[in-house]
């Protein structure tokens, strides 16, 4: 009887994920990104041959572009053929188990390598000149956790806590963000539980190389806290009460109403980010218990939408031509 080739090439159409998943192969700065992990990686001289560094970084991508848990992910592996390619694994290759993929997030957990995927990805960013230094945006988002005490300690994890934003209250935590003013791309990233006042982190966010800020009017009194950084310029918004009599006033309140508006949208980039990880990559809830592990997560969460929203000028400027969606017929 015939064999057929149970290769992993077994379709030619561009599907929304391999045309994802190959903009992501050409913008993701692997070489690099290999070359922080490979010093603390196992070196396998007992048992079974470790899974070389690059596979793993590239399984522990998709879990956060795909929102896949460990035991997810390696089934994803054995079910999707595209996935076990994207990872550089043939056919008849041993595929991780969710331990390994475990123990691999533990790896870059326990090592603190999140923040230097972080830099390392704002590095190629800035070389490429799509990340300049004059000004910052600074927002926060909830990011909800479960509520249920069903779980083995019977009670809700200690370190996420309720929120109010209107009349609603959410539970959760905060993620904290300061984005680059000209492209909108993150360059740092602060967790905290929800009860906190955006305010609080706000100096927290900045780069220290900004004359600029821009933020809502939650941030009123950022540049008077002791954390405060000399020669920062805090471009906050009006309470949307006042902005009403703004438009309402004269001539004097029309021009000032003119430069709320132009602050809204330099505040506007700010939302960019959240919405890729939480609508692009689906990162609408919490994954672990604990402040730590989250946020390690978040890190590489905004690297990865750092290059997301950056690949068509990455792609452009390595001479790259961005895939085409073939046109239905």
């Amino acid at each position: 009887m015939k064999q057929t080739d149970p290769g992993l090439n077994l379709t030619t159409k561009r599907t929304r994920k391999r045309e994802f998943l190959a903009e992501m192969e050409r913008v993701v700065p692997w070489a690099a990104l290999v070359q922080l992990v490979v010093p603390h990686a196992p070196e396998g001289k007992k048992g079974r041959p470790p899974f070389s560094v690059e596979t793993m970084l590239r399984v522990h991508f998709m879990q956060q572009w795909f929102t896949l848990s460990d035991p997810a992910m390696e089934e994803a592996l054995h079910d999707i053929a595209l996935f076990r390619e994207f990872a550089g694994l043939g056919w008849d290759s041993r595929i991780p188990d969710e331990s390994t993929i475990l123990r691999f997030r533990h790896l870059l957990e326990k090592n603190k390598l999140t923040d230097q995927i972080l830099a390392c990805v704002n590095d190629l960013l800035r070389d490429k000149g799509l990340m300049l230094k004059a000004g910052t945006v600074v927002d926060a988002t909830l990011i909800s956790a479960p509520s249920s005490t069903k779980n083995e300690s019977g009670e809700p994890d200690p370190e996420m806590k309720q929120s109010r934003k209107g009349n609603q209250w959410h539970f959760g935590m905060k993620a904290h963000i300061g984005v680059d003013a000209e492209s909108g791309l993150v360059h740092t990233v602060i967790g905290t539980s929800g009860n906190v006042n955006d305010v609080v982190p706000a100096n927290g966010l900045l780069h220290g190389q900004e004359t600029t800020v821009f933020a809502h009017s939650g941030y009123r009194g950022a540049h008077k806290r002791p954390d405060a950084k000399p020669g920062v310029e805090w471009h906050i918004a009006v309470r949307p009460s006042d902005r009403k009599r703004l438009r309402a006033g004269a001539e004097r309140g029309a021009v000032l109403d003119q430069i709320e508006t132009l602050k809204v949208s330099i505040r506007a980039k700010v939302e960019h980010p959240f919405r890729v990880i939480k609508r692009q990559f689906g990162h609408t809830k919490v994954r672990y218990r604990g402040l730590f592990k989250n946020m390690v997560q978040l890190k590489t969460l905004f690297a990865l939408s750092n290059l997301w929203m950056a690949r068509a000028q990455l792609m452009a400027l390595d001479g790259q031509v961005r895939p085409l969606r073939a046109k239905a017929a």
